[in-house]
Parts: structure tokens; C-alpha cells; sequence
């Protein structure tokens, strides 16, 4: 019943968009659907779902945490995936593309977090294979997927991927640019949040299983009033889901109607938004709303 009440307000809420604006076509949404839905509030902005590691890294992994089942990815996007080095204003940056390199739909870049590299969001049998349904998204709809390199989560890291971010839009103008940041990668979605060349070309942030910044309200980008996405495990670790959550309520009451969602995973931990947010519902509903 709960679910049916969310798909109906995501509905509406496409009814609600311009008919032009472009929507990504379903691709295994059977197998990557939430698996039940606990609580929703605000409207369908806050969501709670249910997350079992048994069923939900057991049940969908030939090797847990290591390799997906084989029905869970396609391997297509391969086709079109490159291993580049881009030079811009920030410096060499070494990405992986898959999809349109120019004439891009759509656009969505990932940044790591501590410890991880360009390879893991190319990755197509981790996380549950959700990386490899990402990709697919973007390149069955004539979009762009990329993963870059970068040297830290501070100055010199937000000058590389800013130099990315340029680069790529300046070859797909039209395209709407999503920037989704995991773990400590949040840090750089925050810094590019304040710059007020580069807030003119995100339409979009996803945060998972990151941290938060009070600095954002006010910002370039919260004044576009950029749609953000938060997903995050109820026992993560490393950064606390009440004080990701607060963040999210700050935002809400410091700009009525400002369009943000809170997916929580009950039981999940610090990489479980990675494994399990449904890229297609979060990205149809940025597409939506993007300014």
C-alpha cells in the first residue's frame, strides 16, 4: 500500500514535468527495485527501506560483496567505454567514460570516496551490479557516465573535477550534469556546491553514505535551488545518519518546497546506498526538477 502511494506522488510528479524533458527508460527495475518500503513522509520525500544483507548482498551475489549474479548486469556499455586523460585548467585528470563523449542526453559523474579510485564506480559485478545498471542507464539513453581521478577531497581535488565537469559540458551543452559523491567524496559535491561557475553547470547531487555541510544552505547551488538526493544506512559507521537526516530537515525548513529526498536504509551500513539506491527513480525525478 505504501509503495503504491510513493509510485503514485513519482508519477504525478512526472505528469508535472515538461514534455520534453527527457526521462531514462526502465532497465531491470524488477530486480533493482527497493524490496519493501517501511515508512514514507513529506510528501514521498523521505523514504525508509528495508535493507537485509542475507537477501540483499546474499541473495543477489555469486560471491558476497565480490561478484553479482550473472542476470543482474549487461556488459553492452563496455562498447563504448574508454580509459582517458583529460587536460583542463585543473590539470591531467585520468577518468573512465562510457556512453557519448560529445551530443551527450545527460551526463552523470561519480566521485569515490577515501581509498577508492576511478575503477570502482566502472566496476560491473560490485555493489550488486548497481554501477553496471548506472552506466547502462546512461548509455541506452544516449547519456554519458564518468569516473575520475582525483588527488584529494580538498583545493586541488574540486580544481580537477571542476576542470571535468567543464570539459565534458562544454561538449554536451544541452545535457543536464548530475554529480553523485560517495563516502568522502561528499566533500567535493560540497565544494563544487560553492563555486559559482561551476553551480551553473550541476543539476544535481547525490550524496551517499556521506557527510553533511551546513555551508551549502545559501550557496550558488542551493539558490538554483539544485535537487539533492541523500541515501544512507541506518547503522553507518563512519558518518551518522540522525545528523545526515538533520541536515536534510535544515534544508527543507530553510527553503520551503526545495527539492530534496532522503532515502534511509534500515539496517544498512556505510556502503549500503551505493549498493542499493534505484539510479533510475533518483535520476528520473532530478530530470524533473533540475533546473
Amino acid at each position: 500500500m505504501i509503495r503504491s502511494f510513493i509510485f503514485a506522488v513519482l508519477a504525478l510528479a512526472f505528469l508535472g514535468a515538461p514534455a520534453s524533458a527527457l526521462q531514462l527508460e526502465p532497465y531491470k527495475d524488477d530486480l533493482f527495485a527497493y524490496p519493501e518500503i517501511l515508512k514514507t513522509s513529506d510528501g514521498g520525500d523521505y523514504v525508509v527501506v528495508d535493507y537485509n544483507e542475507m537477501r540483499d548482498i546474499n541473495g543477489r551475489d555469486q560471491v558476497p560483496e565480490r561478484r553479482v549474479k550473472q542476470n543482474y548486469i549487461s556488459l553492452q556499455p563496455k562498447r563504448s567505454q574508454k580509459d582517458l586523460v583529460v587536460r583542463t585548467d585543473g590539470g591531467s585528470t585520468k577518468l573512465i567514460a562510457a556512453g557519448k563523449l560529445s551530443g551527450a542526453s545527460v551526463i552523470t559523474i561519480y566521485l569515490h570516496g577515501q581509498g577508492g579510485n576511478r575503477q570502482q564506480g566502472m566496476n560491473d559485478f560490485t555493489f550488486g551490479g548497481n554501477f553496471n545498471r548506472l552506466k547502462n542507464l546512461m548509455v541506452r539513453s544516449g547519456g554519458l557516465y564518468i569516473t575520475p581521478e582525483f588527488t584529494d577531497f580538498g583545493d586541488k581535488g574540486e580544481n580537477e573535477v571542476a576542470g571535468v565537469i567543464d570539459y565534458f559540458k562544454a561538449q554536451s551543452p544541452q545535457a543536464k550534469l548530475f554529480v553523485a559523491c560517495g563516502s568522502m567524496g561528499g566533500a567535493l559535491c560540497w565544494k563544487l556546491a560553492q563555486d559559482a561557475e561551476t553551480s551553473r553547470k550541476i543539476s544535481g547531487l547525490i550524496i551517499l553514505g556521506s557527510l553533511w555541510d551546513e555551508h551549502f544552505i545559501g550557496s550558488p547551488t542551493f539558490k538554483r535551488r539544485v535537487p539533492v538526493f541523500f541515501g544512507h544506512g541506518s547503522r553507518d559507521p563512519v558518518f551518522s545518519v540522525d545528523k545526515q537526516h538533520a541536515f536534510y530537515e535544515n534544508i527543507r525548513t530553510s527553503a520551503p518546497g526545495y527539492p530534496v529526498r532522503f532515502h534511509r536504509f534500515e539496517g544498512g551500513n556505510h556502503g549500503t546506498p551505493i549498493r542499493m539506491t534505484d539510479w533510475r527513480e533518483v535520476l528520473n525525478w532530478m530530470l524533473s526538477v533540475a533546473p
